[in-house]
């Protein structure tokens, strides 16, 4: 969906034959304007992060721009829907995560976008502390949406998508989607504000307003429909 509305605005632009609009528009806003990791999140940057499955020699120069440290990886598996080329470790991110996660660069692109743009800032405003590490049931797993036997299979078994279960910050509070989302308290006002800026980075998230089976998670991926739940 999003990549319709981002055609959408490119046809408008040029139907509205504002050379000199594009120059204004700020380059997160623009479809046009390359892609910069640290550029704060604006009406284009999900949809460039979408386009970098079509380039990922650019995708892991800008992880490395980004300062994203990784082990290139090729996945196999006795199923051939679970083989990923080009897909990577991350071994360092802006902060470290509970389990070793394998996904593709697309994905960690975006991960890296929600981390800077979203996470940190909202764990420094509303609960006036860093975040020291990120919880998660991890990313690439061989299986098909919901665990079933048939089916379509699940973003994860293409390494597209990370499932975040909470967060622990630097003065020793944990918070969890299971326990903290949806109270009116500063952490659920915190899982609140990180699932609604994943809605404008990742393609897909999906969180306890979803389903009961993401009770206890967020699940976020780089897929090809867009929904924000």
């Amino acid at each position: 969906m999003r990549r319709f509305l981002a055609l959408i605005l490119v046809l408008a632009l040029i139907v509205g034959g504002a050379v000199v609009t594009f120059r204004l528009i700020p380059p997160q806003d623009s479809p046009f304007a390359e892609l910069d990791l640290a550029h704060p999140v604006g009406m284009a940057t999900g949809f460039k992060l979408d386009m970098l499955e079509h380039d990922l020699n650019q995708c892991f120069a800008l992880l490395e721009q980004g300062g994203v440290a990784y082990t290139p990886l090729e996945l196999e598996s006795d199923t051939a829907a679970c083989d990923v080329d080009r897909a990577m470790t991350l071994d360092q991110s802006l902060v470290p995560y509970s389990a070793t996660l394998s996904m593709t660069c697309p994905l960690s692109a975006a991960v890296h976008v929600w981390e800077r743009h979203v996470v940190l800032p909202a764990a420094e405003a509303i609960l006036g502390s860093p975040v020291e590490q990120v919880l998660t049931y991890g990313s690439y797993n061989c299986r098909r949406v919901n665990g079933s036997a048939s089916g379509r299979w699940s973003e994860h078994a293409s390494a597209n998508a990370i499932d975040i279960s909470g967060f622990e910050l630097a003065d020793g509070r944990r918070i969890t989607v299971l326990d903290d989302f949806g109270a009116e308290t500063p952490e659920g006002e915190f899982l609140e504000e990180v699932r609604k800026g994943a809605c404008d980075v990742f393609s897909t998230t999906l969180g306890p307003d979803y389903n009961a089976a993401h009770a206890d998670h967020f699940h976020l991926d780089m897929g090809v429909f867009s929904i924000c739940s």
